[in-house]
């Protein structure tokens, strides 16, 4: 069961990764760095971000640290700027450097046995298996995955989990028909809208 759990989330770890640089297909620079969200977020800033936390939650939690440099996690002054890129921070650096800490990851997840230990200092119970940061890291993934998703959608109404799977079949009445049934229907549902 182990190795087949191992497995499982290893296949599914690779699939989401492919899925966060395929939001950046097809948009200029301007559009992958823009703050899309009054926090900023924006498709960029996020594969910068899955970036780091990766590369820490494979590297140093299992004594094997990526062997580039990073910011500090205890760094205060640092803190959120894995989320955006500045102009001095190309596409290509902040995805090469991704697919980078894939193969770091991925070497580590291949090495490790799923109930090896680690150690997470920023965790309030820091004592870990490569199990439990396997999940978390494809949890955190997912979860980043699906903010790139509506992020897409905002910026061209492009949506789904890969390419092979993307939403754009429908026209754009289709899509206003749906959203003005959908707004019907949350109206319908509170009795203090007029």
């Amino acid at each position: 069961m182990a190795d087949f759990a191992k497995t499982y989330l290893h296949t599914e770890l690779r699939e989401v990764r492919e899925a966060i640089l395929w939001k950046l297909d097809g948009l200029g620079e301007y559009d992958i760095r823009r703050p899309l969200t009054a926090t900023g977020t924006n498709l960029l800033g996020l594969v910068k971000h899955l970036s780091v936390w990766e590369s820490r939650y494979f590297g140093e939690v299992f004594g094997r640290p990526f062997p580039e440099p990073l910011a500090r996690w205890d760094d205060v002054d640092a803190r959120g700027t894995d989320m955006w890129a500045t102009e001095h921070e190309t596409r290509e650096e902040i995805t090469d450097r991704y697919r980078r800490v894939w193969e770091h990851s991925d070497a580590t997840i291949t090495a490790l046995a799923v109930d090896s230990p680690g150690y997470v200092p920023w965790w309030p119970r820091p004592q870990v298996t490569l199990f439990a940061i396997l999940v978390h890291i494809l949890t955190e993934t997912n979860r980043h995955a699906g903010h790139a998703d509506i992020l897409r959608e905002q910026l061209d109404g492009s949506t789904g989990t890969a390419a092979r799977y993307a939403n754009q079949q429908r026209d754009a009445a289709f899509w206003e028909a749906r959203r003005t049934e959908i707004e019907r229907a949350a109206k319908a549902a509170d009795p203090t809208i007029a």
